[in-house]
C-alpha cells in the first residue's frame, strides 16, 4: 500500500533532556510507522549542507553549533498525509504558540532549542530522509 514518508530528527535538547521515548511514543500513537531510524551526530559539514538553505540567516551559525553539539535521532516516519499530520503533530515552531499536546509544546524550550525537526513538504520529506539514510536503511 503507498503511503507517504516524512522525516524526523529529534534534536540535541530533546535528546539530553531524556524525552526519546515520550516524543517516539507520541509519534507511534498518533499513527506513524517508523521506516528507518538512528542515534547518530551531525558533523559541523552535515549540519551546514542540511540546513544549506539557511545559510544566509542570520541564526545559521547558531543553528549549527546546536545541531552539532550532541546526538540526534534521526528517522523517517509513514502514514498517508505524513508531512501535513506531523507538522501538526510537532506544533508552531515556537513552543510558547505551539498548540496544547504538541510534541514541542510538552518538550521544547525555546524558538531556538525546540525539541524536533519535521519536513516542511514531500518533496523536502524525501531529501531529508536520502540525506540521513541510505536505501537498503529504510523498510
Amino acid at each position: 500500500m503507498a503511503t507517504n514518508r516524512t522525516f524526523t530528527m529529534l534534536k540535541p535538547d530533546a535528546v539530553e533532556n531524556g524525552h526519546i521515548g515520550a516524543i517516539l511514543e507520541k509519534i507511534s500513537a498518533s499513527g506513524f510507522r517508523i521506516v528507518a531510524m538512528k542515534l547518530t551526530q551531525m558533523t559541523k559539514a552535515d549540519a551546514e549542507a542540511f540546513y544549506a538553505v539557511h545559510n544566509e540567516r542570520p541564526f545559521f551559525g547558531e543553528l549549527v553549533e546546536f545541531m552539532t553539539r550532541g546526538p540526534i535521532v534521526a528517522a523517517i516516519l509513514e502514514k498517508e498525509n505524513a508531512v501535513n499530520d506531523f507538522r501538526t503533530l510537532i506544533g508552531a515552531t515556537n513552543p510558547a504558540d505551539a498548540a496544547e499536546g504538541t510534541i514541542r509544546k510538552m518538550y521544547a524550550t525555546s524558538m531556538g532549542e525546540n525539541a524536533v525537526h519535521g519536513s516542511d513538504s514531500d518533496e523536502n520529506a524525501a531529501i531529508e530522509g536520502e540525506f540521513h539514510f541510505a536505501g537498503r536503511e529504510q523498510f
